[in-house]
């Protein structure tokens, strides 16, 4: 057993030493005297004044994501939108962050304050200046989400900062494109740059980028993509400039300190609404390395004490193999769910709520690893487990508000990339290596009042879409057999989560294409249901060898489904690597679904016959899942009366009814009478709220394939047993909760409130 592990709060004068988890700032910063900052602001800002420069800066920041997109020669930039732009002020505040892939500005901030505090005085910080960095344990995802941070400077005093990532193409590690899912540590990854000047004076610095650009193997396209960094940093500082050449340094900066304190007041409004409380979630990844077939715990907390919350992830197992994420992404994956349910409103202004955030994970884990731990799969392994889960409490929490529960999002799709990295010679003659964008295609999780969207991209990507195939095509040796959307993947639900979709291809143009899988979420579900909603289907990899597909095609006969053809199926690991796709191979991709919210047989029956008939649920699962007999109302109220009975059944739970009103509703099926809790449509007693409400609940302990009709036999993967577990009232048979765990763990107390 590993010695017990420490928070980060528990360590003294935690500071980026190249062995800690990451870069934690201190509360006050230490700058060098040389550095002035600008700290005039206007306080009596007129309103149209305010609008207008808000708003102008909000566009600031919108044309610098354009820019980098256009200007990049990467399919990743272009078709990914793998990429963000913030503003800061000069002491590192977030102003904005933009909508592209945010996680990549939620650890921005850490990063500038580490150049502050390191680069202010040697070798300085001074107007014409840009830093590069991708460092994860200083502030990035993993090694190729690269930052370039610029300084803006108005006559002589650091203004604010605007700031950007993009994921570079590649940049070095043993497997081309840099995804790593064999690395041992950090050191069979790309090269790790802690902030470096590489712009001094506003001319590119030779000697820093020839040694950013050597570990390479596609220079040429990383140094594009570097300028069209430059390029959109460039643009931002000269619109920040006129804006405050038009309207004083004094307004400009009076509307950022007035942004960030209206998202504050915005933010503490909320707070004041909701009970004190903890919301918890557990949530697994599999196969750490290549033929590890365990399980690995990650679990996340979430404590709200009047107008302050905490993040920790204690009970998250130690780090392992290739999957873990450092500090910096565990921060960034959860600022992504705090910024799109709790300050949506404030255009992505997170500044003001980070006042009164905290983040206190346990080091040496899977999603606070300490150096030289392998992260280089970091965004689709470990920063996924971390940022989904916190959907799933930050929901929790907000619920009890009438008004803010409407914000609430089941977890969506791709909460566990399906990477399928691909590499050879293309149809040009040239070496490539790429990760297929795909699942960019997502879903979006059930609402409290509606249904999830199907391949509605990813939450965490508000302007995400699926890359047209024939770009793919075009930029890569590989031909679309077909790309659709899923019947039954979406999760059951009251509202049920949005189908996620299918991408299935050969090669073409080339003779062959070597592959690497990486991926987890395959035997057990990551996007959990919420409040008695069912998972989203799991990812799956189909592989068809020496199959008839040119048969087919001579005889002009379209594929709808890999299943139509002959050849010989190979189950494909979760980290298989090196195996060949020949012209006839036919490789398919499904990426996970969204979650369901609250319990199916609550789903209006009219609803379900829509769904069957436009082919979102089959038939079989209708009357499975959701008891809906389609076109007969008597046989599906005895379905779902039969059904509630099952989930009874052999029960010695005994129900006795509370009197009184409902107090708060904690969850859609968990209200608080007096001091105890009940489920909302019966009034049948859960206990004391001082305890576990699952403890009172009728558990049912099913084969993690009952879930969701796309999950297949998890032994395929993985050794442990993983378990559907369903809570449900003792009185009426309600879905209070669900539950993915392995078997031999314990029901998890996702809510735990503290009400006077």
């Amino acid at each position: 057993m590993n010695a017990p592990l420490k928070k980060l709060s528990e360590l003294t004068g935690v500071v980026f030493d190249g062995r800690r988890s990451g870069y934690v700032p201190p509360k006050t910063l230490s700058i060098s005297p040389k550095l002035k900052l600008h700290k005039k602001a206007k306080k009596d800002l007129d309103p149209v004044t305010f609008e207008v420069v808000r708003h102008a800066l909000w566009n600031v920041n919108e044309e610098h994501g354009a820019t980098i997109q256009r200007l990049s020669g990467s399919p990743v930039a272009m078709y990914a939108l793998d990429l963000n732009p913030s503003i800061l002020t000069q002491d590192a505040e977030f102003v904005y962050f933009g909508p592209y892939m945010q996680y990549m500005s939620g650890v921005t901030d850490t990063q500038v304050k580490w150049t502050l505090e390191n680069r202010s005085d040697n070798p300085g910080i001074r107007d014409g200046d840009m830093f590069l960095a991708n460092d994860p344990w200083v502030g990035a995802a993993h090694q190729m989400d690269v930052m370039l941070l610029c300084p803006v400077f108005w006559r002589g005093e650091l203004f604010c900062w605007v700031t950007n990532c993009l994921h570079q193409y590649d940049i070095g590690g043993i497997t081309p494109g840099s995804f790593c899912p064999s690395a041992r540590d950090a050191f069979d990854e790309g090269i790790l740059i802690p902030p470096v000047k590489i712009v001094e004076g506003n001319e590119i610095r030779r000697d820093i980028e020839e040694i950013y650009l050597r570990s390479s193997r596609k220079p040429s396209a990383v140094a594009l993509d570097f300028r069209a960094q430059l390029a959109g940093n460039m643009t931002a500082r000269d619109r920040i400039l006129s804006l405050i050449s038009r309207y004083s340094a004094e307004t400009v900066k009076g509307v950022m300190r007035k942004i960030i304190d209206d998202g504050e007041r915005a933010f503490l409004k909320k707070l004041s609404r909701l009970p004190d409380g903890i919301w918890r979630d557990r949530t697994y990844v599999e196969c750490c390395r290549p033929g590890d077939r365990s399980v690995h715990r990650v679990v996340l907390s979430l404590y709200k004490n009047k107008n302050k919350l905490v993040f920790e992830n204690e009970g998250t197992d130690p780090q392992a193999g290739g999957i873990n994420a450092t500090y910096s992404g565990w921060r960034g994956a959860i600022m992504v769910a705090l910024n799109e349910l709790m300050c949506w409103e404030q255009y992505y202004a997170v500044g003001g709520a980070l006042r009164h955030v905290e983040f206190n994970p346990t080091p040496g884990t899977l999603n606070c690893a300490d150096f030289p731990a392998s992260v280089s799969t970091a965004p689709v392994q470990c920063m996924e487990i971390s940022l989904y889960p916190a959907y799933n409490v930050l929901s929790k929490m907000i619920y009890p508000d009438p008004e803010l529960r409407r914000d609430l999002m089941c977890i969506g799709g791709t909460s566990q990339w399906p990477a399928t990295i691909f590499r050879g010679i293309d149809q040009w003659g040239e070496r490539y290596g790429y990760l297929l964008v795909d699942p960019i295609g997502g879903a979006i999780g059930a609402f409290s009042h509606a249904d999830g969207i199907s391949t509605g991209g990813q939450a965490r990507t508000p302007i995400c879409k699926l890359p047209n195939v024939e770009h793919t095509e075009q930029s890569f040796p590989v031909l679309f057999l077909y790309r659709k959307e899923i019947t039954d993947s979406g999760g059951a639900g009251k509202y049920r989560g949005g189908l996620s979709a299918e991408s299935c291809f050969i090669p073409h143009g080339t003779d062959s294409i070597v592959h690497d899988t990486l991926s987890s979420g395959n035997a057990i579900p990551t996007s959990s249901g919420m409040m008695g909603g069912y998972p989203g289907a799991v990812n799956r990899y189909r592989f068809l060898k020496q199959s008839n597909i040119f048969e087919k095609m001579k005889a002009s006969e379209l594929v709808k489904d890999i299943s139509e053809l002959h050849g010989v199926e190979e189950t494909l690991q979760l980290r298989q690597q090196d195996f060949i796709q020949n012209p006839s191979d036919v490789y398919a991709v499904l990426w996970s679904a969204a979650g369901g919210f609250g319990d199916p047989l609550e789903r209006d029956p009219a609803k379900v016959a829509a769904d069957v008939e436009n082919g979102d649920v089959s038939a079989a699962a209708a009357k499975a899942i959701y008891g809906v007999v389609i076109g007969d109302a008597e046989a599906t109220e005895r379905e779902r009366n039969r059904i509630r009975r099952l989930r009874l059944h052999n029960s010695k739970t005994r129900s006795r009814k509370l009197d009184g009103s409902i107090r708060l509703l904690a969850t859609e099926n968990l209200a608080v009478r007096g001091e105890r809790y009940a489920c909302a449509k019966c009034a049948a007693d859960l206990g004391s709220i001082k305890d576990n409400y699952k403890l009172g609940c009728v558990r049912k302990d099913l084969p993690i394939e009952a879930s969701n009709p796309i999950v297949g036999d998890p032994k395929r993967f993985i050794d442990p047993q993983p378990r559907f577990r369903q809570f449900c009232c003792p009185g009426c048979g309600l879905a209070i909760e669900n539950e993915i765990a392995v078997a031999e763990e314990p029901p998890l107390r996702d809510v735990e409130l503290f009400l006077k």
